[in-house]
Formats: C-alpha cells, structure tokens, sequence
C-alpha cells in the first residue's frame, strides 16, 4: 500500500495579541504504518476550542504548551482505516486527540469507540464531549444549584454555556443567558428555553442584568471575565458560588497596567461568604460514566438542545478558531476534514 500522507496544521508562531494566518503552517507530512497495539486514523471533525489559545503560549499553565512546528492540538472523531489493536477494526469511529491533521497513528488504548446509532458522532465532541462534561461537571459538582436560585452564564449560546443553562432549568434553577447580538439572545430564549437573556454589547447590559436578576445571583458560571465579570459581581448573593471555566475575553493579551483590584475583591469574597472555584473538567474523570448517562438521556428526550457550527475543510481551521476568539460562532465549532 502506498503511505499515508497526512495534512498537517502547525504552530508557526507565538502570537502576541489576537492570531492570525502568520501564526499556522500547513504541511504535508507522511504517516508511518501502525505498530503492533496502534491504528491509523483519518480525521472526520476536528473539534476547536478556546483552550487552544492558551497552547499557543509558551508560559506556564494547566498544560504543556505546543511547540514552535508541532501539529496544533486537539479533540478529533475519527475513521479507522487500519489497526494492529484487537479493540478496533477498519471502519470503526473513535473520539481520539489527534490535533490539526487528517491522519495519524494512536495507541488503541487511547481511543473511545463511538456507536452512531446512539448519537451523531459529532456529538462526541459537543454535548456529550468535552464542552458539554465541562458544563455538567462544573455546574453540577460545584456551582451545585438549588430549586428556586438564579444561574447565570456567559458566553451562553456556546456548547458550554447553552448546556450549563438547559441542565439549571432540569435542576429547577431560573437560567440567565449573557450573550452577543439580538439573534444569539433570541435563541437563549427560544430554542434552549432559557429565563432571560441579556446582550452584552447592550450599552445598558448591566441595568438589564441586574433587572433580570431581581433576586441577585445563586451560581455564576465565569466563561469570559472582563466587563460581564464586573456587571454579575455586584448582584452575587450570599454564599454565591463561582465556577470558573474560562475567561476568552482576556486570551488574547488582558492589559498589565489595569489598577489592582484584588483587595476589593478579596474584601466581598469575605464578607459574603462567596466561593470562587477555576477547574479544569479532567478532575472530575471518575464522573465520566455519571455524566455521559445522565447528559445522553436528557439528549434523547429532548431536554438539552445543542447546536453546531460547522466548518467545512482543514486549512479553514485556523481563521474559524480566530472568529470563535471573536465570538462569531454560534454553537459548538467543528471543522469536518473528511466525510
């Protein structure tokens, strides 16, 4: 058989500031035959996230970061197409990391067989992937909100925040949806079913959110910091909890020269007895099975809603990543490389 060539993106360059195409490489490079315990795979959808912006980086975090020239990393669903592992045959679809490339070799034991009469494999990636474990877990096993509280969140029409404010609404919560633009907000209320929804580029935002919050807010689920942190802040109940998942408004480079502000929230913390918890959703591994039967059901009875946006090729995935940095997504952001 002749070898698999497999299309590649890679770091180029770190960015400082927003990316752009300066910043990735695309190149072609052989794939060698999988050893004994591995499979070659073709990549179906290439799941992008916000994460990713923090792998561009060289300094210290939750994770290695990518290297100058090593493929861009990431979730991916992928096509078996030939395997030296018992687990797996031609043809079997797995969840795998593959990163920004259309084929690779991965040790089967790292792979997630997926059955697409149960869901659309996409999904994998989606509601009941990564985005939609990190809104379960971290809504559920931190901000753990009562019948009656308010839940608000940011960047609610994303695959985490529409899905924190759906399983709020199973939990008897009131769901408060911050998002941008009247089409994003009229889908907050429409097609997920949440309470509110309130645009943050509104010139009056947190007027209409403290109006849509009567009752100060039980759980804020924290996706963006910035100006929306500073509008939900100040209407944090008593014993409010906090989970912190994200903060993509600051990704791109926050300014250094902002006044200090921590005494002063150190200061509110305290006194009203607040919780502020960051997580990274593969702490909570052990409640995989919990999550993926839970979140499953409420998927098939229609509970929880999702969307995707898809985009169509692997040499768009950098410019589609920039436009999520922007929020010119709307919903879960997929490349499908292969069909």
């Amino acid at each position: 058989m002749p070898q698999t060539v497999s299309r590649q993106i890679r770091l180029a360059a770190r960015p400082e500031g927003r990316p752009g195409p300066e910043h990735f490489r695309l190149e072609e490079h052989p794939v060698p035959p999988p050893a004994e315990g591995e499979v070659l795979l073709e990549t179906l959808y290439l799941s992008l996230d916000p994460y990713m912006r923090g792998r561009m980086n060289a300094g210290r975090s939750y994770a290695k970061p990518v290297e100058i020239g090593e493929v861009m990393e990431g979730g991916t669903v992928c096509r078996v197409l030939e395997s030296r592992h018992p687990g797996f045959a031609p043809g079997d679809v797995v969840l795998s990391y593959s990163g920004w490339q259309s084929h690779s070799v991965a040790r089967g034991d790292s792979l997630r067989k997926l059955d697409p009469a149960v869901a659309p494999v996409s999904t994998a990636l989606g509601v009941l992937g990564m985005p939609g474990f990190t809104a379960w877990s971290g809504l559920l096993l931190l901000g753990q909100p009562k019948p009656g509280e308010t839940v608000v969140v940011a960047a609610a029409t994303g695959p985490v925040g529409s899905a924190v404010g759906q399983i709020a609404r199973i939990k008897g919560a009131r769901a408060v949806g911050i998002a941008g633009g009247p089409r994003k907000c009229a889908a907050l209320r429409e097609e997920f079913g949440f309470d509110a929804a309130i645009d943050h580029r509104a010139p009056d935002f947190a007027e209409q959110l403290r109006a849509a919050c009567p009752d100060g807010v039980d759980v804020y689920f924290e996706n963006v910091g910035g100006p929306v942190w500073d509008a939900v802040f100040p209407l944090l109940n008593e014993f409010a909890r906090v989970p912190v998942c994200g903060l993509v408004s600051q990704y791109n480079g926050a300014s250094t020269e902002a006044p200090d502000r921590l005494p002063g929230l150190m200061r509110e913390v305290l006194s009203r007895s607040l919780t502020i918890r960051g997580f990274i959703q593969r702490e909570f591994a052990a409640h995989r099975p919990d999550f993926l039967r839970e979140m499953s059901g409420w998927v098939a009875e229609g509970k929880v809603r999702y969307r995707e946006d898809v985009v169509e090729g692997l040499e768009r995935a950098p410019e589609a990543f920039v436009g999520l940095l922007e929020g010119r997504n709307f919903g879960k952001l997929l490349v499908r490389v292969a069909t």
